[in-house]
């Protein structure tokens, strides 16, 4: 599985002639800007982890465009769907088997709303089980005692967890949470995008790899392989 960084909280998921692409904020990220094109992108699906901009900006463009599906909770998938996308709802706890392998919908302590303020329903996460690979991505959120839960459902081969602290869990927490989920392996993201949310990179792995754990920080438009 190849995992590529498309900077914030983007990521694009490559495996057996799959491509998934989560929470695509491109073209408003001044960070990605000269470095990803958005329209060299071709999803076969679209997993959206809540409904704030810098998760959903280019999710309509690229659909439209690919004709991938969005596979979000009920609020966004109604959203999309609205617009003639093709869209696959799911809430908390859910699982559903896609022809790439099998999505549980998790829970995540976070806010979620529309960019015009409204309901976008509950945030939440998601773990991938493919037949090779299992991914926990985590979306924006707090640590929650709810990751512990996780184990149960899937040995994971790496967790994306956000780490910039201020809106989501910070460093500290995303190696607590790296426990919980019981995964060593950890790709971070949701951090640098602006102010609020910068780190220290170098202290960063300080920290995981003193844990006895493997924090990957990739420049946008760096991938890795799992």
């Amino acid at each position: 599985m190849k995992i590529t960084f498309l900077g914030h909280a983007s990521i694009l998921l490559e495996f057996d002639g799959q491509t998934l692409l989560v929470d695509p904020f491109i073209t408003g990220n001044e960070k990605a800007a000269g470095i990803i094109d958005v329209n060299a992108l071709h999803p076969d699906y679209i997993l959206v982890t809540h409904a704030h901009q810098d998760h959903i900006l280019d999710v309509e463009s690229i659909a439209e465009k690919t004709g991938a599906t969005v596979i979000a909770n009920y609020e966004i998938a109604t959203h999309f769907g609205n617009k003639g996308l093709q869209t696959h709802p799911m809430n908390h706890g859910g699982r559903w088997k896609f022809d790439f392998g099998t999505v549980l919908y998790t829970n995540a302590i976070h806010t979620s709303s529309f960019p015009d303020g409204s309901y976008g329903g509950q945030p939440g996460g998601f773990v991938i089980s493919t037949e090779h690979k299992n991914v926990y991505i985590a979306g924006d959120t707090a640590l929650t005692m709810d990751m512990k839960l996780i184990p149960l459902s899937a040995k994971l081969d790496i967790a994306i967890l956000p780490i910039g602290d201020n809106f989501t869990m910070g460093v500290d927490d995303a190696i607590i949470a790296s426990d919980f989920v019981e995964c060593n392996t950890v790709l971070g993201y949701h951090y640098d995008t602006f102010g609020y949310i910068e780190i220290n990179h170098k202290e960063a792995i300080e920290k995981f790899s003193k844990a006895g754990k493997d924090l990957n920080l990739l420049g946008i438009g760096e991938s890795m392989t799992i």
